[in-house]
């Protein structure tokens, strides 16, 4: 499969036994480490521009999350070998076993998106003093907002099992986040880099799973940590964050970029009404040297 303006070789782990994770490793070894955590149903793909306009200069470390990318797709049935629990938890602790494998235990910049933020700032609850700057895209932190209506089409993989069925089977969920994530219409080698890695049945898991694993009641098993992210999350107001925004997001709208900029409010903001959830495809000729400047600014 052909991945566009993605000349990188990844790099594969056991993360558990018996499961791999890809990611890339780019940039001087010695470079400010610039962890890029990617979302649902993207990966690593998602920060392609922005680790080539910042790998001479910064280390960037992008892991596919297990199950997504090009890592490995093990199954979560009782009795699968290997298995894998699809939770906010596993993703945390995937993470932190690949910095720990790296010998990345100094200042960290986060870079996050979608799920991404909570995979983050989830991460960052060890740790707090670890994160050094924040570049934000399109992502949360904290509960749906009061005023936020969860969005049907969420709710269809959360909740249905007929639509739980259709996203594996046909791969719904990544190929409609490929056509309508965006304002620009992606070229179709792009839209099949981003929604090709998830076709079949199994390759799908974790597209869905990520939706199963959506915290919105008390007893979701991601609660607990989301909330502690929200309350953590004002603490950071002391570091330099970047905000980068596309307000044409059906699911990170303007209530999340609300309630991120009520949290950190010295953040540098940069919001696009013509841009959507993929914010990073729809203005990445902009946004791009906006962050490589940002991070040049505030030198770790």
């Amino acid at each position: 499969m052909r991945f566009p303006d993605y000349p990188f070789t990844p790099h594969r782990f056991d993360v558990r036994p018996g499961i791999a994770m890809s990611f890339l490793d780019e940039g001087p070894r010695d470079g400010e480490v610039v962890v890029m955590l990617h979302g649902n149903p993207s990966w690593s793909y998602y920060w392609r521009h922005l680790v080539l306009g910042l790998r001479d200069k910064y280390r960037c470390i992008v892991p596919d999350h297990v199950g997504m990318g090009l890592s490995d797709r093990p199954d979560d049935g009782v009795s699968a070998q290997p298995r894998y629990d699809y939770t906010l938890q596993s993703r945390i602790d995937d993470l932190d076993a690949l910095l720990k494998h790296l010998g990345i235990d100094g200042p960290v910049t986060l870079a996050v998106h979608d799920w991404g933020g909570m995979i983050g700032f989830g991460w960052a609850l060890r740790d707090p003093a670890r994160i050094q700057r924040l570049v934000i895209t399109n992502t949360a932190a904290f509960p749906l907002p009061p005023a936020k209506r969860f969005p049907r089409r969420l709710a269809m993989g959360r909740d249905s099992r007929l639509g739980g069925w259709l996203i594996r089977r046909f791969n719904l969920f990544a190929r409609g986040a490929a056509w309508f994530g965006t304002k620009r219409s992606l070229p179709k080698d792009v839209r099949a880099a981003y929604a090709g890695v998830y076709d079949g049945w199994d390759n799908a898991i974790s597209t869905l799973r990520f939706m199963q694993d959506i915290p919105l009641h008390d007893g979701d098993r991601a609660l607990p940590l989301v909330q502690a992210s929200a309350r953590a999350l004002p603490g950071y107001a002391d570091r330099p964050a970047f905000l980068g925004w596309g307000l044409r997001d059906f699911v990170f709208d303007q209530h999340f970029l609300d309630g991120f900029r009520k949290a950190l409010p010295n953040a540098e903001v940069h919001a696009y009404a013509d841009a959507g959830h993929y914010v990073l495809e729809d203005k990445h000729e902009v946004l791009v040297p906006l962050i490589r400047a940002f991070l040049d600014r505030h030198p770790l």
